[in-house]
């Protein structure tokens, strides 16, 4: 966190947190959400300036409750969530970037939704891999110990479950990539989606 915004923290400690004003696409994009935006429930405006993402990017962190936010000097500004606190692109040198430009090493788990749509998790980032992305990620999915085709991919998401594992080669490791619904991520990694005022 910045110093400018701890001290501002530390001089105004009880500023009114804000919602719904700021939002993270599901492609890694900081979108300001203003009155219009929010009755009509529309994405809101990407925001370009280097300088800002920069400041929010740095000053991005989650509460107690998983719900997320920019601390902005001494306001908390809670964010919607399209999809995960993190959204990961691929990257030739470090193999996944996080969209707060991080590198996501030392990937952990792996899911895959019905969709397609691939979550991979590291101690505490929670990232879906951007969708411009995913085919060089499908490229380096196996089924036992051969690359897997685009039918058997497709099979394996059709089903529940079977006896076919499914993995992920990264980094010289093969890592499980198991199922999970869309609707079911928000909770089984503990975040909020749309954060409101009278959230507990």
């Amino acid at each position: 966190m910045d110093d400018i915004v701890k001290q501002a923290m530390a001089k105004w400690p009880n500023v009114p947190h804000c919602f719904g004003w700021l939002a993270l696409d599901a492609r890694g994009g900081w979108r300001m959400r203003d009155d219009r935006a929010q009755a009509l429930k529309l994405p809101g405006d990407k925001i370009a300036n280097a300088a800002l993402l920069g400041f929010i990017n740095r000053n991005y962190t989650c509460d107690e409750g998983g719900r997320w936010y920019f601390q902005n000097g001494p306001q908390r500004v809670y964010i919607n969530l399209e999809a995960t606190p993190y959204i990961a692109r691929t990257d030739p040198a470090e193999g996944f970037v996080l969209h707060t430009g991080e590198p996501l090493s030392g990937i952990e788990e792996a899911w895959m939704t019905e969709a397609g749509r691939l979550l991979l998790k590291n101690g505490k980032y929670v990232a879906l891999v951007d969708d411009r992305d995913m085919a060089q990620c499908v490229a380096a999915l196996r089924m036992g110990d051969q690359l897997v085709t685009d039918e058997q991919l497709l099979a394996w998401l059709g089903r529940e479950q079977d006896d076919a594992e499914l993995s992920l080669s990264h980094a010289g490791r093969q890592i499980a990539v198991r199922r999970i619904r869309s609707e079911d991520i928000a909770s089984t990694f503990g975040f909020v989606t749309a954060p409101q005022a009278d959230d507990k």
